[in-house]
């Protein structure tokens, strides 16, 4: 996985939630708190995340086969996405079932120093995790905002990461908020209802981070920004007048995939033309170094005929329209 993946980041998050999982179990044992068995499970959710995560970056860079002529980039996506089916399935709908158990039969919480010095040390710990994912976020999030970064960013670890670790800086102030009213009034049913408030909090996180993965997965244009830059490179002014029509497609976060029909002068012979043509693919890839596939066709450039290309709606000769996700 390239630095631009978060590594750093993610194994920050592994090392906190590791021993943060192990600590809240201990607390578990001791007191009999949902809260606590809940977050428990979510920690060592948020565990087994930054390890899929961490194997999605090794696979997706394996060298292509004839198989997968275009490589293996895509894998950080896949394993993004199962991120969200874990967050979901292990750590939401766990916590609403035991959140449930424990309003249904209520029992007071024992020991309750471990809870409460357990929630203390881990809410100091994930603020670590949750600082060294926003300093790393901050090297390629620029002037965007923190939403915009989240939907747009074509590498997902950082954003998963950043999800995760908000998430579980969220869910141990809910834990400790159902802990201490449990504590406070005697009643063990705040203990549930603070581990159901987690429970929809974990769902919620997760479905956003399927949202922005499945987006990914489908199959992303590159920004608008680098759009703008390869258009721009691929014209010389002098052999290619203009694009045709142009797509773009992610392959993975660092690769691009850019396929163009280009409008050439109707007297250049065809060394001209595949001179041009070697010429275009050289500026593009300077212009934007992660479009390493790229095909170029030229053609003859006709108002009408360009008019029935895939870009019907964009302006004759202009690059495809692209949206982020």
């Amino acid at each position: 996985m390239s630095a631009s993946g978060g590594t750093k980041a993610i194994v920050a998050a592994l090392a906190a939630n590791l021993a943060i999982a192990a600590a809240k179990f201990v607390a578990f044992l001791f007191s009999h708190s949902s809260s606590m068995l809940a977050e428990s499970v979510h920690s060592l959710a948020d565990s087994g995340n930054q390890a899929l995560l961490l194997l999605g970056g090794k696979k997706a860079q394996r060298e292509a086969t004839p198989q997968h002529p275009f490589g293996y980039g895509r894998e950080r996506y896949i394993y993004a996405f199962l991120v969200s089916i874990v967050l979901f399935s292990v750590g939401g709908m766990f916590a609403l079932y035991e959140g449930y158990e424990k309003i249904k039969h209520p029992h007071e919480i024992e020991a309750w120093y471990w809870p409460v010095g357990v929630l203390v040390f881990a809410i100091i710990a994930e603020t670590f995790s949750f600082r060294t994912a926003i300093k790393e976020s901050n090297v390629l999030r620029g002037k965007k905002s923190w939403t915009e970064f989240v939907r747009h960013a074509k590498a997902p670890e950082l954003p998963v990461v950043l999800l995760e670790d908000l998430g579980a800086l969220v869910g141990l102030i809910l834990a400790l908020g159902g802990v201490g009213l449990a504590l406070i009034t005697g009643d063990g049913v705040w203990d549930g209802i603070g581990t159901l408030c987690i429970g929809v909090l974990l769902i919620l996180i997760a479905i956003v981070l399927a949202a922005e993965t499945k987006s990914l997965l489908l199959g992303e244009a590159a920004g608008s920004e680098d759009v703008e830059k390869i258009a721009a490179a691929v014209v010389d002014g002098d052999t290619v007048t203009r694009v045709i029509h142009m797509r773009t497609l992610h392959l993975g976060p660092e690769e691009l995939l850019v396929a163009a029909k280009i409008a050439v002068q109707h007297d250049n012979t065809a060394t001209e033309i595949a001179n041009a043509i070697n010429a275009a693919e050289a500026r593009i890839r300077e212009a934007v170094p992660i479009a390493r596939v790229i095909y170029l066709e030229p053609d003859i450039y006709s108002e009408a005929e360009a008019a029935k290309g895939p870009d019907r709606d964009a302006t004759p000769g202009g690059p495809t329209p692209t949206a982020d996700h």
